[in-house]
């Protein structure tokens, strides 16, 4: 892709690198021969995922907090570019403790926005969320039309794009936010309170437990696979149109499909390693509090803007997710 030509012998942070979509941009950009500063506190990030950067000389890690001011300005040092994906994600947890979920998603982001600007970054590039749709109905989801946040993590992730705005028009540093739409794939964690739907129905599946859905199983989701959001995230490095700057994308592959439908996908995949996984009975819960019932992303501002052109559907990541699954756990 055009990037391999564009980015490469760049010093790129990449905030909370050690985590689930942080490692896989650590690992693409080292592979296209850049300099990768990764910043984590190892709260949701796992050590396992950067091991094998840790003797390689193009890879730093600098073990720290975006909640405190000084990591983040240590972070920077010398930095061209920055891929912020730290946060406390999760609609539950949130829920459950707001303060910490602000502390993190708000107080961080504006200490790493700030940092980044007074040390001169050209382009911070930042992971926003598709729960900034919040209550509205529309589908798909457009980027110019959002509801109400329905969870404090959605208002924490809505403040991200206000602040990055406001920085691009008073101080002139370019921002790129990418509304991710239920990202999942190789080493999304599956163990945990708060694991994503997928690693942890993956991980239940493999130990021949029933899953639980919650609700009738009929809530749908634009599923994502992680190499879709990579890729995503080092167009937003390259592009050099003005129109492409300072705004925020949805990041997604653009189709829906239900609770219902992904059991049956996973059942199928799983099989093929494990014919009994195909009779294991689903069991159903509640709704849960917070949750959207619906969510489709509408990619042409994406595809337009940024050359965007996500390669995996979900069928084709769960396959490649499965199988990492399988080897790994």
């Amino acid at each position: 892709m055009e990037f391999e030509n564009k980015l490469n012998n760049k010093k790129i942070l990449v905030t909370g690198g050690a985590g689930f979509i942080g490692s896989n941009l650590c690992d693409k950009l080292i592979e296209l021969n850049n300099y990768v500063v990764c910043l984590d506190n190892f709260e949701t990030g796992k050590r396992k995922n950067i091991a094998h950067l840790l003797e390689n000389d193009q890879f730093q890690l600098v073990e720290g907090d975006i909640r405190n001011y000084e990591d983040c300005q240590k972070a920077v040092d010398g930095v061209d570019f920055v891929l912020h994906q730290a946060a406390l994600g999760s609609v539950p947890r949130s829920i459950k403790d707001p303060i910490t979920s602000n502390a993190t998603n708000v107080s961080g982001f504006l200490n790493m926005l700030t940092a980044a600007k007074q040390a001169g970054v050209q382009r911070f590039v930042y992971a926003a969320s598709s729960s900034t749709y919040g209550d509205s109905k529309g589908l798909p989801k457009v980027e110019e039309v959002i509801g109400k946040p329905l969870s404090p993590y959605a208002i924490t992730k809505y403040v991200n794009e206000l602040y990055a705005d406001v920085f691009s028009k008073t101080y002139g540093i370019e921002t790129i936010g990418l509304r991710y739409f239920n990202v999942f794939g190789r080493r999304q964690d599956p163990n945990g309170a708060y694991a994503a739907v997928i690693p942890k129905f993956v991980g239940q599946f493999m130990k021949g437990e029933s899953p639980t859905i919650n609700g009738d199983g009929n809530y749908s989701r634009d599923f994502t696979y992680i190499d879709n959001v990579v890729q995503a995230n080092l167009l937003s490095l390259i592009t050099d149109k003005p129109e492409a700057i300072n705004t925020v994308y949805n990041v997604a592959y653009g189709d829906r499909n239900t609770l219902n439908d992904l059991v049956g996908y996973l059942k199928e995949y799983l099989s093929e390693f494990d014919s009994v996984i195909q009779n294991i009975e689903i069991v159903h819960g509640p709704n849960r509090q917070g949750d959207i019932p619906h969510s489709l992303a509408s990619i042409e501002k994406a595809k337009q803007l940024l050359k965007y052109n996500p390669k995996f559907s979900l069928q084709e990541g769960l396959k490649e997710a499965v199988k990492w699954y399988w080897e790994n756990l």
